[in-house]
Parts: C-alpha cells; sequence; structure tokens
C-alpha cells in the first residue's frame, strides 16, 4: 500500500510539475488543464489500443498537450482574450476532441501492453520507478531548460513582464512557450495515470487542477520558501506524496470516497491560508528575553 501511494504521487507530481511553470512562474491560471489532462490519456490509451508502442503512445499523448496548450497561448497572446477565458475554451473543446479519439466516453486497455508492462518487476515496483524515471526526467529538464538564457527570459517575463519587454524580451512568445510546455508535461501525466488506471475517460480531467495545485503548496508549505529552483521542484514532488497519503487516509477512516474531490478543495484551501494564519497569530507576539 506505502509503495502504491508513493507511486501514485510521483505520477500525479508530473501534473503538479507541468502547472508549476504557468501558475507560479508566469502567474498563469491555466484552466486548460482540465482538458490536455484527459486529452494525454484519450490520445495514449487509444494508440495503445490500436497495438502503438506504450512509449511512443505517451510521446503523442505529449504532443497532444502542446497543441492545446498553443491553441490557449495564441487565444491569449494573438487574439486578446483574458487567460482564464482562454483556457475555457480549450478545455471545453477537448471533451469534443476525446470523443472524436477514443469515438466513446471512455475506453480500456484491456490486454494491450503498457509501460509498467515493459519493466521486469512486479507491477508496484514498475510503477514505483516509472514514477521515478519520469519525475527526476521531467525534473532535469525544467532546471535545465529554466537556466539557460531562454529559461531566464521565460522567468523574467513571469517576474515582470513590463521590465522583460523594456530588455527586448518577447513576452507573448515566451507565454506562448510556457503554456505549450506545461500542457504537455500536463498531458504526460494524464497519460501515465490513465496506464496506471488501465482506462481513459473524457470526465478525468474534472478537479485535476486542485490536485495539482495542492501539490506545489503543500510542497511550499512544508519546506521553506527560501528554496533553490531544484529544491522548490523537489518538494513539489514531495508534496504531491503527501497528498496522495492524506487521500489514503480519508479513506481508510471510512469516508465517502465520492467526496474526494471536496476533500481536495479543502485540503488546498487550508494550505493556502497556512501563511495568512501564521501572519495574524503570530502578530503582535513578542520575544521575551
Amino acid at each position: 500500500m506505502i509503495i502504491s501511494t508513493i507511486s501514485q504521487g510521483l505520477l500525479w507530481a508530473v501534473l503538479g510539475l507541468g502547472i508549476f511553470m504557468t501558475f507560479r512562474i508566469l502567474n498563469f491560471p491555466d484552466m486548460t488543464t482540465e482538458g490536455s489532462f484527459p486529452l494525454g490519456g484519450a490520445v495514449a490509451v487509444t494508440l495503445m489500443t490500436q497495438g502503438v508502442h506504450p512509449l511512443l503512445a505517451t510521446l503523442a499523448a505529449v504532443l497532444a498537450g502542446c497543441v492545446a496548450g498553443l491553441v490557449t497561448g495564441l487565444l491569449y497572446t494573438k487574439g486578446k482574450i483574458p487567460t482564464l477565458l482562454a483556457g475555457i475554451l480549450v478545455m471545453t473543446s477537448c471533451h469534443s476532441i476525446m470523443l472524436m479519439v477514443m469515438k466513446r466516453a471512455n475506453l480500456g486497455l484491456l490486454d494491450a501492453k503498457t509501460l509498467q508492462d515493459v519493466l521486469p518487476f512486479s507491477e508496484s515496483i514498475n510503477l514505483l520507478l516509472i514514477g521515478l524515471i519520469f519525475v527526476s526526467l521531467v525534473i532535469g529538464l525544467m532546471i535545465y531548460f529554466l537556466n539557460t538564457r531562454l529559461g531566464q527570459a521565460y522567468i523574467a517575463t513571469g517576474d515582470n513582464k513590463d521590465m522583460a519587454r523594456s530588455f527586448g524580451i518577447n513576452t507573448d512568445r515566451m507565454e506562448l512557450m510556457g503554456l505549450v510546455l506545461s500542457n504537455g508535461l500536463i498531458a504526460l501525466a494524464g497519460a501515465l495515470i490513465s496506464q496506471q488506471d488501465g482506462y481513459a475517460d473524457v470526465s478525468k480531467g474534472i478537479g485535476v487542477i486542485v490536485i495539482g495545485l495542492a501539490s506545489i503548496i503543500i510542497g511550499e508549505v512544508v519546506f521553506s520558501t527560501n528554496l533553490t529552483m531544484l529544491e522548490r521542484l523537489i518538494a513539489i514532488a514531495i508534496g504531491s506524496i503527501v497528498y496522495q497519503f492524506l487521500i489514503l487516509a480519508v479513506v481508510a477512516l471510512g469516508f465517502n470516497t465520492n467526496y474526494l474531490k471536496l476533500f481536495s478543495a479543502i485540503v488546498l484551501a487550508i494550505c493556502l491560508m497556512v501563511p495568512t494564519l501564521k501572519n495574524k497569530f503570530f502578530k503582535g507576539v513578542k520575544v521575551s528575553r
């Protein structure tokens, strides 16, 4: 059970890392997440049921997520549609696209080969290894990218868009790139989790943005805010695992699993209020000598 929970936390951490690219770096609330996540699962599962190698199917899912992010970025940067509305439009469109891809509302993998079937160990160990491999790969690529000149320009765009423009940075291009990369990672998470669950469903994206944000916020609450970029990304992965253990505790206590989305929202709200509560609690408190 512990290994399974850690494996789930690592797979969901990929979602949190994808959301981090826009929510924290660009300060961009991207609702495309709830469309690109199940889209990644739909594309991967459909291809695998047709005999495509699971790794190629997973890469195709990433490309599908990148396209979703690209459309959102174009609507926002070129069409001048507000951020939330642009994301909602693409999220809604993804529902129909998934129905076109799968030809139905949900699709099972049945006897199709998945990534965990490629590895030679037991299913639980294979899932743990897949989680570790993909989280390590994503974090490594993100650190490499963010330390390049292009990555620094991307961070500068999120810090202060006007200042970035004054330095000659094309902020529209940076935001467009961020949405493409972010939704590619989110679709990757959707593909990996659909393989773990054994099916894809058009409704799988409902509420996933809360799960991703919970990973980010829990990681920030548990650890100090004065972290390096690498430490922040690792904190997201740890926050995702902690969140999955919280879910496990709720299930173990006998709560109705139909209300897990409500529990997720409550956990996120509490974590978001922690800094404010700390300031209010310690305000005016004098240290005695």
